[in-house]
Formats: structure tokens, sequence, C-alpha cells
């Protein structure tokens, strides 16, 4: 933190601290076999020692924590001593916000959370004083589910102050559908007190992908530090996760605010689409998942489209199977997946098939080919032609 004066002898204070949120500590994924499950455990624990080294190497003041610390209040007992030892290690003040995955009811994680030292849990809308000219107030929630706009409702009352005022809050601040939701925060609102200096900073969670929000570059979505969902690469729909893995480090003065995204994430998160209709297609495909660097640590759903021979099929599920055990995840995105095999006539020709084999062959090239195939046959038509190759 630094203070300076201006000529007219008015103090001047800039304060930098590190911004994230939902971390999820505890989130499960179906996708993910027990031991990448665990990783995955481990490296959103560790995100919070990985805070601590960016806060310190940054000479960030403190650390706030925008909701969703914990994915539920009722963790196993060693994900939460995990938890609490990690937040311990920081060594830097650290405030804690309870969001709607963690909120602050009776059997909050929180309440054990609070006697570590230098952690404090923003319980509710009390100023707290962080340094000379320096103040944090929080919106917490104290139900899972929040029945109005939890910011406005912590600002109303306060003043325009000449200290450095950060407030943090937990929720969407652009309605997604056309409903109406009560706890939507309302930005025309927050402005209006980042205007009047009645705050200077809104540190947000719940969003996972870092952005800033509003017109003023003062309110911020910080992101998961770990990925926790998929970024869509398909042109034609991309969306999902498309800015996780990161935390924020804010530099905040009365009538100015800078932010620095800062990569601590170690998952990658991938949804991929892609037409096949080549053995070219097929390898290009192929030396996508090769690419991936940290396949450990990265999950991929995939839809594939096209049309295909036998024997590029058996290439591309033979490539499939070899990466399977190497990502942490990789399957078929069923909704986007239409791959339709259509044998060649020399494929046909070369098997080694005679008397029934050869009927079966062809009846069920002769569905496939004419599109009205059901998975059965198109799995059954595969199998002997590997059979008929091994053969």
């Amino acid at each position: 933190m630094s203070t300076v004066h201006d000529e007219m002898g008015v103090m001047n204070t800039t304060v930098k601290f590190l911004h994230s949120s939902d971390l999820q500590i505890g989130m499960t994924r179906w996708f993910l076999s027990d031991e990448a499950q665990a990783r995955f455990d481990d490296d959103r624990i560790r995100a919070i020692e990985k805070m601590g080294k960016i806060a310190r190497k940054n000479q960030c003041e403190f650390i706030v924590l925008a909701g969703d610390v914990f994915e539920h209040n009722s963790l196993e007992q060693r994900t939460t001593g995990r938890a609490l030892e990690a937040l311990r290690s920081l060594k830097l003040p650290v405030y804690l916000l309870p969001g709607n995955h963690d909120p602050l009811t009776a059997d909050s994680l929180f309440y054990r959370a609070k006697d570590i030292d230098g952690v404090t849990i923003l319980s509710d809308t009390t100023v707290h004083g962080v340094a000379p000219g320096v103040e944090i107030i929080g919106a917490p929630l104290l139900h899972k589910m929040a029945t109005s706009d939890l910011v406005a409702e912590a600002l109303k009352d306060l003043e325009p102050t000449s200290n450095v005022r950060i407030a943090v809050g937990h929720g969407q601040a652009e309605a997604r559908t056309t409903d109406h939701r009560a706890d939507l925060i309302d930005l025309n609102t927050v402005e209006a007190k980042l205007a009047d200096g009645t705050i200077d900073y809104l540190a947000l969670g719940d969003t996972h992908s870092a952005q800033p929000v509003g017109t003023s570059g003062k309110v911020w979505f910080s992101g998961a530090p770990e990925t926790t969902d998929f970024h869509d690469l398909d042109p034609d729909r991309v969306g999902g996760e498309v800015n996780s893995g990161k935390v924020l480090i804010v530099s905040a003065s009365k009538g100015d605010v800078s932010v620095e995204e800062v990569e601590v994430g170690k998952w990658t998160f991938h949804a991929l689409s892609k037409e096949i209709t080549s053995g070219t297609d097929v390898e290009d495909f192929l030396d996508t998942l090769q690419a991936y660097p940290d396949k450990s640590r990265t999950v991929i759903k995939y839809g594939l489209r096209g049309t295909i021979t036998l024997e590029q099929n058996r290439r591309l599920e033979e490539g499939i199977a070899g990466l399977e055990d190497v990502f942490a995840s990789l399957k078929p995105r069923e909704r986007t997946t239409d791959l339709v095999l259509e044998p060649g006539e020399e494929e046909l020709a070369n098997l080694d098939a005679t008397g029934y084999a050869a009927e079966v062959l062809r009846e069920l090239a002769d569905s496939v080919v004419n599109g009205a195939a059901p998975e059965e046959d198109r799995d059954a038509l595969n199998l002997l032609f590997r059979l008929s190759r091994e053969v």
C-alpha cells in the first residue's frame, strides 16, 4: 500500500490486492476417473497456495475470495482439513465471502475458517478497516439462494468516503434470460456508487470466466482459478468457460483502478467439433489431440460428423483408444456426433468373408450406406470388418 499527498495536502492511498472466487473445493466431475478426480481435488486446494505466492510476488496487501470457496458445506474431513491448512499457509490477510455454494448457514465451514489467524469472514455488511485509508464491505449469502439484490442492500446506506473502499459480492450482474430475477445485481446502482466515491471497486464471484462488467472498468468477476467446465471451440457456438484459470491483481485508489489477469490454473476443459470426410481429416483430429501438452489435466469431449470408410473409422477408433487412458477424460459428445460409415466397394471386395458372413456384411453395409442403420448395425459392421482384417 502506498500513500501520497497531493499539492493540496489531500492524502491519496493506493492499495494492491488479489481477487479470486469460485474455488469450489470438493467439486466432483462425473467424467473423471477416481485417479483423475484425485488430481483435480489436489490442484483446487493447491490453487490457494499459488495465490499466496502470486500475492507476495506482486506485493499485495491482502486476498479477497468472493464466494464459493467450498463446493458445499458438507465436505469430507480430509478435504476440509487440507483446504483450511492451505488458507493458514498464506501468511496474508484473507477476506472470505460466503456464496451460494457455501452460504453462511448453521453448518457453514466458514465457522472453522474464522479461527485461522489472518482470515476474516465477511459475514454481514459491516465495513472492515483493512489498513489506514482502506476499507472492505461484503454482501454475503446467508442461504443458498438470495431473494434480493444483496449488493444493493449492502451499499444503500453508505456515504461517499475519502477512503479506498472495496465491495465484495457474489451473483449474476446481467440477465441470461428475459426472466426477471430479484437477486440480479443492479449495475446501474453499482456504477452510481462508484462514480460518487462510495466504493472504488466491486469484486464479484459466481461467473467462472474472468471479465469486467458494467462501464467503469471497476466491476470484475475474477473467474475460477481452476477450470470447472468446458470451453466450446466450435466456431458456430463458442462459449462456456472462455477465460477461467486466472486470478486478478487489483490496484485501487480513489478514482482509479487497474486490473491484471494472472494465469494460475493447470486444467483444460475443451469441447471439440470436427468434420471428418477423409483419412487426412482423421489424422488431423488425432494430431490435435496429441498436441495437448498436459493430457493428465486435460478434459476433452468431442463431436465428429461426416462420412468415412471402414478403414478410416478403424484408424480413428484405434487412435482415440490409445489416448483415452492418457487424458484426464476423453469422451464423445453424443449430441454433436454424427459419423456415417460408408464402406467402399474395394473394402468389401477385399474382405475375407464367404457364405453367411459375406451375406451379413453386405446387408449391414447396405443398411449403413442408406443411412437407416441403427447404431448396433454400425458397430456390428465395424466388428466384422476388424475381425476380417485380423484373419
